[in-house]
């Protein structure tokens, strides 16, 4: 299992992507947010850690 980030990293996190998603422009932020999510994919190296996220992601904004 992949260790979860501190708190205090997620706001780091959280400012380093609002950082990015501002510098790329709104017309790019979902081509950023794809290709940031590839490849952390593709850090991450876990094809089933990658689908829950996806899934957990999705649940939390469709409620499904």
């Amino acid at each position: 299992m992949v260790q979860p980030l501190a708190f205090a990293e997620l706001e780091q996190v959280y400012e380093l992507m609002a950082r990015a998603v501002d510098s790329v422009g709104a017309d790019n932020e979902a081509l950023f947010l794809c290709k940031l999510s590839i490849t952390l994919a593709h850090r991450l190296g876990d094809l089933e850690v990658v689908r829950e996220a996806l899934e957990m992601a999705a649940r939390e904004l469709t409620g499904r």
